[in-house]
């Protein structure tokens, strides 16, 4: 085929399979197989391949992956992206309308669009010209990680917009949308995973973030990744009255938009729409967890504004968490990285929420029997923040005789050593320190970002490790060889040299990281700051009496016993002169910062799920800024940030008169925007 000819095939071909695309991912109407689109594709390869200069970059042969990022460059968002504010039930969802009206001086009922909210992660698509030249994870809202070439790899995101006549294409189209995983996708994925000896992921919204986050954009290429768009950043040479206009402009430009979006009327309409998403809830094949309720006409928005961060003319209206019934097989007992024994209800499978359950925690022995469960018992099983399962209710009633009581072993699992429950405990305890589960936890501890932050080096290496025993304590990590790394299933020469490297950076940690690591009981980060700046140094504090201790802020007698007799345990001082012959760090180096008056020296407590960070990043902040974090509310407490499914500690709070702070609060107080748009 001569070249010009080759160049007019390229063209249609590119033309035909972005139509195939749209046809496939916007309309849900295919026309030609997927063999017959297969074929189409492996053409357009083969002649690009055989003409070079014909592959240019939107071409959709590009989605197959570029070579690994050597890290994320950050783009910043020209408009910020906000998030929502929460309606929890229906009163809250009615107080809402009731706002936007008496805010626009109207008594009419207002048009809303109401659209399902996606549990995936936000992302940003930057369009010059009708190309997509750039897109950005949500981020801090103002700041989000280049994922240009991750999300080129995802099919059903047009490389260039769709035209729909003659007319020119906006020279800025900043398009919105949540990129997820389906059910089945994620459900394959993790049996792939799983015979690879691989972590699991927990969900399809951690699947779906943890694919996009990839440096290797071939990684990202392999997961059946989608997206679904729902509005825009900025624009220019684009003009839209309504977001009900929008998205049907988002559909013509070829992105999919989801077929559940609705254009209503009043709040009884918004209703009916509501309970209408939520029946089909389970037959959709991907996660929703509510539904987002918008002001249809953009001037209106306009006229709105925001308030704390978050639009007045939008809101989301969350499903209740759902509740499922599956059976108690057997109970189990897994053992922690501090000897702690804890149950678990292994479950007949049962989907709830979207994701296949089979296992739950039951806490301690103390929890089953306030439950009164038995193995083989019938019990409403619900993931608590739709994210982690738990056991809810006994349905006693349906017991047939088969039901078993379940006792606590004597000794341990794991090592087989005799167990002990303290008095005033709740947890039975293995106290044999060379017991295999435990150095498991215990290296995954040490090894973790608050720790020693050893990249690499997770669940199933540490498995590996321990089990081959090349690794009997942590010390041993830092005296570990590429021969013996290699050796190991699945730990090819690179990635030996890369945990190496990991393992040798790791020896600059700070000594507050050292302290959390090693795992002393009732130590973690926050005291672990507050030992290192008053000790100075490991050897110092390995010689602390009790009274020194309890010198420290937060330190009480049973806290100061606990840290003074590890260090008394010969064991433990000898673990310490092995990681300072290694070269870890073992004196206090003051860092340099400002520390923030609204933070220094008060403490934070926080209680329930947090929807926009971990716990351990929202921590984090208040570190950073010169405050403490605790982890029991007390009349030393300056605030409580309470999230979802907020308990007792917000119960105390009010109790004793202590300011609690909403999450949106609590990100306003810090300056970071929210981290998720819907």
């Amino acid at each position: 085929m001569e070249r010009d000819e080759a160049a007019r095939r390229v063209a249609w071909l590119k033309a035909e399979i972005v139509r195939h695309n749209v046809l496939y991912y916007v309309h849900d109407a295919p026309e030609i197989s997927d063999a017959h689109y297969d074929r189409l594709f492996r053409e357009l390869q083969d002649l690009e391949t055989q003409f070079t200069d014909l592959a240019a970059n939107d071409s959709p042969t590009q989605r197959v992956g570029a070579l690994p990022a050597e890290a994320y460059a950050q783009i910043r968002h020209r408009v910020p992206m906000v998030s929502l504010q929460n309606a929890m039930n229906r009163d809250e969802l009615r107080d809402f309308d009731v706002r936007i009206r008496k805010f626009l001086n109207t008594s009419d009922e207002m048009s809303y669009v109401i659209e399902p909210k996606i549990d995936g992660l936000s992302v940003e698509l930057v369009y010059e010209h009708g190309r997509l030249v750039a897109a950005a994870t949500r981020g801090d809202g103002t700041t989000g990680e280049d994922i240009t070439a991750n999300v080129r790899t995802i099919r059903c995101i047009p490389l260039t917009l769709v035209r729909t006549g003659d007319e020119t294409l906006p020279e800025l189209l900043e398009v919105r949308g949540e990129v997820y995983m389906p059910i089945e996708g994620f459900e394959r994925l993790n049996a792939e995973r799983e015979a690879a000896g691989e972590p699991l992921f927990a969900n399809p919204r951690n699947a779906a973030a943890g694919s996009l986050r990839q440096l290797d954009s071939r990684i990202t290429a392999s997961r059946p990744l989608l997206f679904y768009a729902y509005t825009l950043g900025a624009a220019s040479g684009f003009v839209s009255t309504s977001q009900w206009n929008l998205l049907g402009a988002l559909r013509a430009f070829g992105f999919p938009v989801s077929d559940l979006c609705r254009q209503v009327v009043g709040a009884d309409a918004i209703l009916e729409e509501y309970v209408r998403i939520g029946q089909m809830r389970d037959t959709l094949g991907y996660e929703i967890d509510g539904t987002v309720i918008k002001v249809d006409a953009f001037a209106q928005q306009q006229e709105l504004g925001e308030v704390s961060r978050s639009p007045r003319w939008a809101i989301a209206f969350k499903f209740p968490p759902r509740r499922e019934v599956t059976r108690v097989e057997r109970i189990t007992v897994q053992v922690g990285r501090t000897g702690t024994l804890t149950p678990v209800a292994e479950l007949e499978p049962v989907r709830v929420a979207g994701v296949m359950v089979k296992r739950a925690t039951l806490h301690n022995e103390d929890e089953i029997l306030r439950k009164g469960l038995m193995e083989g018992d019938f019990v409403e099983v619900q993931r608590a923040g739709d994210v982690i399962p738990e056991v809810v209710a006994v349905l006693a009633q349906r017991r047939d005789g088969s039901q078993r009581p379940f006792f606590m072993p004597v000794s341990c699992p794991s090592c087989g050593q005799p167990v002990a429950r303290l008095e005033g405990e709740s947890a039975w305890r293995c106290s044999n320190a060379a017991c295999p589960a435990q150095m498991k936890e215990h290296v995954v501890h040490f090894a973790s970002k608050l720790g020693m932050d050893i990249e690499g080096l997770g669940d199933r290496l540490a498995d590996q490790l321990v089990d081959a025993s090349v690794v009997k304590d942590v010390a041993d990590l830092y005296f570990l060889d590429r021969a013996r790394l290699v050796a190991l299933s699945r730990m090819a020469d690179k990635s030996a040299q890369n945990l190496l490297d990991a393992i040798e950076r790791s020896k600059q940690r700070p000594l507050s990281a050292v302290l959390y690591a090693i795992g002393i009981r009732q130590v973690g980060e926050t005291l672990a700051r507050g030992l290192a700046r008053h000790f100075r140094s490991m050897d110092t504090l390995m010689v602390a009496s009790e009274q020194g201790l309890m010198a420290v802020e937060d330190v009480g007698s049973i806290v100061a016993a606990s840290i003074h007799d590890w260090f008394e345990q010969a064991p433990n001082r000898a673990l310490i002169e092995r990681l300072r012959a290694a070269g870890v760090q073992m004196a206090h180096q003051e860092t340099v910062g400002e520390a923030d008056p609204r933070f220094a020296g008060k403490t934070f407590v926080f209680t329930g799920s947090l929807v926009e960070m971990s716990r351990d990043r929202a921590q984090a902040l208040v570190l950073e800024r010169g405050g403490k974090t605790a982890s029991a509310v007390s009349r030393k407490t300056d605030y409580v940030v309470a999230g979802t499914d907020a308990g007792s500690k917000l119960d105390k709070a009010r109790t004793l008169g202590v300011t609690v702070l909403t999450e949106e609060a609590f990100l306003e107080m810090t300056g970071s925007s929210r981290q998720k748009e819907y």
